[in-house]
């Protein structure tokens, strides 16, 4: 009889797993290399099935970030001052797309939010909106400093403001009404905010801010709680390099940490013994998770090629993708 359950648990477990493997096998990994500044050499590479199948080469100056939305990814470009926006298929992304001249704006990050898309620019210190159907720029919300991460609630943006118009260290994040395209409320969250995440009622922010003579870096994690507007901030000293990403995994927000990424608690303090990766610190570029794999960009000396190790949630590599130079970006698309 046990025989029979041994059978019958695993041709469950076999069929579960070709479940898995026939709704994951038209997901596409696009992986931003930023290139080096003044060259042009960024790129987009493009993955399915753990294989590249398309790189789009030399599309521009700092590719700084990609957002998937619906059947289209929008990749800023931040020294080209460009939105390009491309049609994605289960063979890859559609050329040439569509270019969005932002006017010498310096654009950032970008978020899609009641059919809409709203981008930060440091260089017009703004917030820019596209209209998704005419990709005309329409407007603008001007804010004092230099914008990074937006994220939206599905009510509001949240947009985090990164440095002061002389490129010391910032604090705070906005609260954004678009009805109005109006900032509602600012929020004191500590020097240098960068990343944006939203979980439930809570906004969590990575920060990064450095010493005068820029000598010293340091590092720090806030939140925001929605519904009580009170505002947590940790900061943990010296010790990152490159801006800390935050990516929700297994459950848990994680952020980037000591060449791996680690879980946060509610009080902000970071669970170290829950660390994934093992890089040195000064080499880990970039990190995000989707569909419970990590991915983490390395570079070591911001020429291509560079790697990217794909971790499961035991922290084992279980691919290697190779790409351009400085992979700063990641998203995915489901069919």
């Amino acid at each position: 009889m046990k025989n029979v359950y041994l059978i019958i648990l695993l041709v469950f477990t076999v069929a579960c797993e070709d479940k898995i493997q026939k709704e994951n096998s038209n997901d596409l990994i696009f992986v931003a290399s930023e290139g080096n500044y003044g060259n042009s050499n960024g790129s987009i590479s493009v993955f399915k099935n753990n294989k590249k199948i398309q790189t789009l080469d030399a599309i521009g100056d700092v590719v700084q970030s990609l957002t998937v939305h619906e059947n289209k990814l929008f990749v800023v470009i931040n020294n080209s001052h460009l939105i390009k926006i491309f049609t994605i298929t289960s063979s890859g992304l559609n050329l040439p797309g569509i270019d969005i001249n932002t006017h010498n704006s310096g654009p950032r990050e970008l978020v899609v939010h009641n059919d809409k898309a709203y981008f930060t620019n440091h260089y017009t210190q703004d917030i820019k909106i596209l209209n998704l159907e005419t990709y005309y720029i329409e407007g603008n919300i001007k804010v004092e400093g230099l914008p990074e991460s937006i994220a939206s609630d599905g009510d509001h943006l949240w947009v985090a403001i990164n440095m002061n118009s002389d490129y010391s260290s910032a604090s705070s994040v906005v609260k954004i009404n678009t009805e109005y395209n109006q900032i509602i409320k600012t929020f004191e969250v500590g020097k240098g905010p960068q990343q944006l995440l939203i979980n439930e009622n809570l906004i969590w922010i990575s920060r990064t801010h450095y010493s005068q003579d820029f000598t010293e870096t340091f590092f720090g994690t806030s939140s925001i709680n929605k519904i009580t507007d009170k505002v947590m901030i940790m900061e943990y000293g010296t010790g990152t390099v490159c801006g800390g990403d935050l990516m929700k995994f297994e459950g848990l927000v994680h952020r980037t940490f000591d060449g791996g990424i680690a879980p946060l608690k509610l009080d902000l303090g970071i669970k170290r013994l829950g660390r994934i990766g093992n890089f040195r610190k000064e080499q880990l570029y970039s990190a995000n998770a989707f569909e419970g794999k990590v991915y983490m960009g390395i570079t070591s000396d911001y020429t291509a090629p560079d790697t990217v190790f794909v971790h499961d949630s035991s922290g084992d590599i279980t691919e290697t993708f190779i790409v351009d130079a400085a992979p700063g970006d990641f998203a995915i698309w489901r069919q």
